[in-house]
């Protein structure tokens, strides 16, 4: 259960990424830092990553760190992914090959913890 967990944290990163994007592409746009709707997507990247830092804490309670951790190098998978999806960005196949290296990586790490 601590996987699932830890994947809902990685998951809270990785959308908190993009509203950061989102955020900084809105106040470049704007033309200044006191925009109000990129003041709102901001504190809403704040939000999601208190809230999964909380979390985060929480599953170190539970978990052993060496466990859990190699989860989160799927951030590096999740918001390229999601840059794709949400912000029309592209990326190449040294980035594909890349992420079957990561997920490679956690699979074994996740099979020598068991």
């Amino acid at each position: 259960m601590d996987i699932v967990y830890t994947l809902l944290c990685v998951t809270g990163i990785a959308f908190g990424q993009i509203l950061f994007k989102l955020s900084a592409t809105g106040f470049q746009k704007a033309g200044t830092l006191l925009d109000p709707a990129s003041l709102g997507i901001l504190t809403s990247a704040l939000v999601l990553y208190g809230l999964t830092t909380i979390g985060w804490v929480w599953i170190l309670q539970r978990a052993e760190l060496g466990r859990v951790y190699p989860l989160m190098a799927l951030a590096f998978v999740i918001v390229p992914v999601l840059s794709y999806i949400f912000l029309h960005e592209s990326f190449n196949r040294q980035y594909a090959f890349g992420v079957l290296l990561i997920i490679s990586g956690i699979l074994v790490s996740l099979v020598q913890k068991s």
